[in-house]
């Protein structure tokens, strides 16, 4: 199968693709196009330098990639070498940045885990995670993030806040778990609430937001035959949404329930969704 990858340079998705035979992964040139340029009308721009430019013809691929409509389409990718090609034809105050971005990107913890994430589908292993339970949390938690670091898998021993709000004290925080795990499963809003509930909880020192993103899909297909689309859920409405459910889940509640969809075995919803679930942790 075809790996593919969502990444974003400054709130801009660049779609990628893994190519076997090259063994590297290629950048789609409009994305780059539209990251460095921030044109109206990247494929236009991306079409006319081509035109003016034949290297660029020669150092591109056309691979399949999923566009906005959800449809593949043969798509004009490059690969590091192509990218400084195109820099170098196309000069941009951002040039330096993106290409730190995308070798950094290759080597961070996030991305390191994000791989680990992709293979939790990959390699069937999701299909053996406890659904609901702390103990299919930690699971999660622990191939996220085994190797990455030392407290992979492991509830924290330490009390921690965000933004000036304080988690769950660890005085407290075994037995909130176990009060989060009895809580009902069988309706949309009754997973939200469980869901809401174990942000509040934040068990981990890191990683609880990308860890309950997969722990929420996983009941929400087991007990509703349903998963989250995220790719359809606005980061900063998200995260505004999830700041506010400490006292009203309503919003973040409407936002779930909006973007449910029934295809619970799509391994592009599963990628696609893993890509925006990594990007709301960005800073």
């Amino acid at each position: 199968m075809l790996k593919t990858s969502i990444r974003f340079f400054n709130d801009i998705p660049v779609r990628s693709i893994w190519n076997e035979e090259t063994s590297r992964w290629w950048l789609c040139a409009v994305d780059v196009i539209e990251a460095l340029s921030l044109s109206l009308s990247p494929r236009k721009y991306w079409n006319t330098l081509k035109s003016r430019n034949t290297q660029l013809s020669s150092i591109c691929r056309q691979l399949k990639l999923t566009a906005k409509d959800g449809k593949r389409y043969l798509t004009d990718v490059i690969d590091e070498n192509g990218l400084n090609v195109l820099i170098s034809i196309l000069p941009s105050k951002k040039s330096e940045v993106f290409l730190k971005w995308v070798k950094t990107k290759a080597t961070s913890i996030d991305e390191q885990s994000k791989s680990k994430a992709y293979e939790l589908f990959e390699s069937g292993i999701i299909n053996d995670i406890e659904v609901g339970t702390i103990n299919g949390l930690k699971q999660i938690h622990a191939y996220l993030f085994g190797g990455l670091y030392d407290f992979a898998g492991q509830i924290r021993k330490l009390n921690i806040s965000k933004g000036g709000f304080v988690f769950a004290s660890v005085g407290y925080l075994t037995e909130t778990l176990n009060a989060i795990e009895k809580m009902p499963e069988s309706s949309i809003e009754e997973i939200v609430k469980k869901y809401v509930e174990m942000n509040i909880a934040h068990p981990f020192m890191e990683g609880n937001g990308r860890t309950t993103r997969i722990w929420l899909d996983l009941i929400l297909k087991k007990n509703l035959s349903k998963c989250v689309d995220w790719s359809k859920i606005d980061k900063t409405e998200y995260l505004e949404s999830m700041k506010i459910s400490v006292v009203d889940y309503t919003n973040i509640y409407n936002l779930i329930k909006n973007a449910l969809t029934d295809k619970i075995n799509d391994r592009e919803i599963f990628m696609k969704g893993i890509d925006y679930s990594y990007y709301y942790e960005e800073e």
